[in-house]
């Protein structure tokens, strides 16, 4: 406590310059922090989506993703009902939601346009959660009966289509044979998405009537869902034992966006650390080199007097970390006061390329990364006093004792 007591009081001997080299330590360290805590909303964000719409796993048959389809569903699941009654069963599975995937055409009877149709089960709509906005009528029923099934409209499909909730539409498709087939649909909600394309194109009916459009008792895939996102990979080798025949896939590897969108910021955000970097290490040495050069006659005395070397340099050592935590504390305390006041004023960022919505800007306050920011910045400090002082105190005693 002693060195610590004498390092703050050589620091105080220039407090304008001291104060300056910690306000832009704390500058740095809060540019850091809520850059990275703006980084890690936007990867959970994107990861959430991505999860929620693909889901936790991805059940399908070998070469589902890699091979084209000569026609609907060829390399669809069989027996789905039994499949999900089994995938159920395991106790770290939290839903199983089969998919049936279609395209063709719809028309309002006077309008055609191309639809790119889902068919899922009610209970979809409650995976997807905020990333799907129900803008008018209701999501779907569940409780449909054949003869007269139910249908979900992206908004600018309705809109094109100048349809809703309540009226009618057909919808037609090739069966898995090549016939065309068509069927009436009413209307219950309009939904967006906030992706300009899906809201053209989108719908959404029950998994019944997409396989009575395509004449099959398939499904696309299946979507499982777990209890922690985390936990996904794990859950895959363990439904891999279940069904060996069938491919599993992780939500990451389907997320293309998703990963594309991290190694882009992952290196934005490391050519900004190495600039901040800079900063601190030019910022620091000026400070330490003018503190050491008018200390030169001191250190001389004090090496006269049997001081060592290594004891002059941690001294100057000691003094840039009393630097850096200071300033460090300080920038963590504004980056939480940032993050604290993005929760209380409602910040909108602008709709990211390719979407029309924009998004409540949110910046997380992690204490992982402060830590990490905060070692970084102290190794920074060591290494640009240690340059520093290394040059004053290397100078002869007689010529650091007459140095003017």
């Amino acid at each position: 406590m002693r060195r610590v007591k004498i390092a703050i009081l050589n620091l105080l001997r220039n407090r304008r310059r001291s104060l300056l080299t910690v306000a832009i330590v704390s500058i740095v360290v809060t540019a850091l922090m809520v850059s990275g805590g703006f980084g890690l909303f936007t990867y959970q964000s994107l990861k959430e989506n991505a999860a929620r719409s693909e889901g936790h796993l991805v059940l399908t048959q070998p070469g589902y993703f890699s091979a084209d389809e000569d026609f609907p569903l060829q390399y669809g699941l069989d027996n789905a009902s039994e499949l999900r009654k089994r995938l159920l069963l395991e106790d770290k599975v939290k839903a199983v939601q089969p998919r049936v995937y279609l395209q063709g055409l719809i028309s309002n009877g006077e309008k055609s346009s191309i639809f790119l149709g889902q068919g899922i089960l009610s209970s979809e709509f409650r995976v997807k959660g905020p990333f799907l906005n129900v803008t008018e009528g209701r999501i779907l029923s569940g409780r449909e009966e054949i003869s007269e099934p139910e249908i979900m409209l992206g908004k600018d499909l309705a809109r094109n289509l100048n349809v809703q909730p309540g009226d009618y539409i057909t919808l037609m498709s090739s069966t898995v044979s090549g016939a065309l087939n068509a069927m009436d649909f009413k209307v219950s909600g309009v939904f967006g998405t906030g992706v300009p394309d899906m809201d053209k194109r989108q719908v959404y009916i029950s998994v019944k009537s997409a396989q009575f459009l395509l004449d099959s008792e398939r499904v696309s895939t299946m979507a499982i869902y777990g209890y922690e996102l985390d936990l996904s990979e794990i859950l895959q080798e363990k439904l891999s034992a279940l069904v060996p025949d069938l491919q599993i896939t992780t939500w990451e590897e389907r997320a293309f966006f998703y990963r594309g969108v991290k190694n882009l910021y992952d290196r934005i955000f490391g050519l900004m650390g190495v600039i901040m970097a800079l900063v601190i290490f030019v910022s620091l040495f000026n400070t330490l080199t003018m503190s050491v050069t008018e200390r030169t006659r001191e250190i001389g005395t004090l090496s006269a007097l049997g001081a060592s070397k290594a004891e002059l340099i941690s001294g100057f050592i000691l003094e840039a970390l009393v630097l850096a935590v200071v300033g460090a504390v300080m920038g963590i305390i504004l980056a939480g006061l940032v993050s604290a006041g993005l929760m209380v004023f409602d910040v909108t960022m602008p709709p990211p390329p390719g979407k029309t919505t924009g998004y409540p800007l949110t910046v997380y306050f992690s204490i992982h990364l402060a830590w990490m920011i905060s070692v970084a910045v102290a190794a920074i400090c060591v290494f640009s006093s240690f340059l520093a002082a290394r040059k004053g105190i290397n100078k002869p005693i007689t010529e650091a004792l007459v140095y003017v």
